[in-house]
């Protein structure tokens, strides 16, 4: 029986291999259809290659075919027999850098791509500052193409330090370094008898072996989707909250407030389609019972009443990456889409803009396309909100155009103010 769910996501600059090492990765992993092996091979063919191109396993749209690039997030599911994995393999342009923020959102692994050849490029640190900023728990640095430098291991070396210096600078403070050759499927899930100066693991036994750190766990969050009355014959009086438990494991029992609002209640049933619950664990959808009625909303938050509480604000400090073509200065104006709930902003300044060369952060009065900076943001309505660090899910928001509806940034909450 598969183990524990891994989310996995590629990034690299254009060319480093990543589609390639995701089909390689597949194809040796034996997660690949034969019918999809033989659409492959029969594409293969019709390009003029000599042998089956793996790449095409993931790149599915018909423009990245043709381009041999990959302009999308794809998604790719597959499990071994120690565990189960999501891939996501993101795009290597500059100008898709919104999708691989999408891809790294969710992720507690980011293999960030270098072509041995090349080494650390600005794209490189870009990739490693978004899966900082994300706080992906597991950092692991792919020097791809090694079979075009000979295997040679001072290359690689010499490569590890460069991408150390700066994902020292960014604050992570830990990865871990494999050298693969993608195209012959060196270290991928094999280990290649090539590069016998690595000691290390492959590629997917690195992966296979990853355990969560279970940092100190928060109190349960649970932001409602929708009340549910049925108002049947069967179930006269039910009342409940459909949602997703986002951090922490909600028990029957547990004491909680309702935010906003701060009234507080207990927990009184937890309820599924195949029956009742004593505990729902992070990710679970379910539905709560509470022992008081009390007046809730899609938006609200249920948090077990315990430290750390969330602060429920109407400003926030916070970090974003820019998203949209026009650029993001003060004064504008936006939705803010935090969990379930929808509110009214605005951005009072634009502090900081961090520049991928240098890693450092620049003074600024405004953020481009891609950009990643720091602002300072106003609310319509009050928040319940933690910490991006406390919590990947309710730290997280989303700015939204209020006139087309386009996503125009992702938000990392560094600190909630008054």
């Amino acid at each position: 029986m598969p183990g524990q769910l891994l989310r996995v996501v590629t990034a690299g600059s254009v060319d480093d291999g990543k589609s390639t090492l995701v089909g390689r990765l597949l194809h040796d992993a034996k997660a690949v259809l034969a019918d999809q092996l033989t659409a492959v091979e029969a594409a293969s063919e019709r390009r003029g290659y000599d042998g089956a191109d793996l790449a095409l396993l993931v790149d599915g749209l018909r423009a990245e075919r043709e381009q041999g690039i990959t302009i999308d997030v794809a998604y790719r599911y597959f499990a071994t027999a120690n565990r189960t994995f999501v891939l996501a393999d993101t795009p290597g342009h500059v100008q898709y850098t919104r999708n691989t923020v999408t891809g790294a959102s969710t992720a507690d692994v980011a293999v960030i791509l270098v072509d041995a050849r090349n080494g650390v490029l600005d794209q490189t640190k870009r990739h490693a500052a978004v899966a900082a900023l994300l706080r992906v728990e597991h950092v692991v640095l792919a020097v791809n193409k090694m079979d075009l430098v000979d295997y040679a291991e001072p290359v690689f070396d010499s490569i590890v330090g460069d991408f150390a210096a700066a994902a020292a600078s960014l604050g992570l403070d830990t990865f871990t370094p494999i050298p693969v050759a993608a195209l012959g499927g060196d270290n991928v899930v094999e280990r290649s008898a090539r590069m016998s100066w690595y000691a290390g693991p492959s590629l997917l036994e690195h992966l296979e072996g990853i355990e969560s750190s279970q940092a100190a766990e928060v109190p349960a969050r649970f932001p409602v989707q929708m009340v549910v009355r049925p108002r049947t014959a069967e179930h006269p009086d039910y009342r409940g909250y459909a949602g997703r438990v986002e951090a922490g494991t909600l028990r029957a029992g547990d004491p909680v407030v309702v935010l906003p609002s701060g009234r507080t209640s207990a927990v009184a049933g937890i309820d599924t389609p195949d029956g009742s619950l004593d505990a729902a664990a992070p990710g679970r959808s379910v539905v709560v019972r509470l022992t008081d009625d009390i007046d809730i909303a899609r938006g609200d938050l249920l948090a077990v009443d315990r430290d750390p509480r969330p602060s429920v604000v109407r400003s926030v400090t916070a970090t974003v990456c820019w998203l949209a073509e026009r650029p993001l200065r003060a004064g504008d104006r936006f939705a803010l889409r935090h969990a379930t709930r929808d509110v009214p902003a605005v951005v009072d300044e634009v502090e900081t803009r961090l520049d991928v060369t240098t890693l450092k952060h620049d003074q600024t009065d405004e953020l481009q396309l891609n950009d990643i900076g720091a602002i300072h943001l106003r609310t319509a309505e009050p928040l319940p909100i933690d910490p991006y660090s406390l919590n990947r899910s309710t730290g997280a928001f989303l700015l939204v155009d209020e006139d087309g509806g386009a996503t125009v940034a992702a938000g990392m909450v560094a600190a909630p103010s008054e």
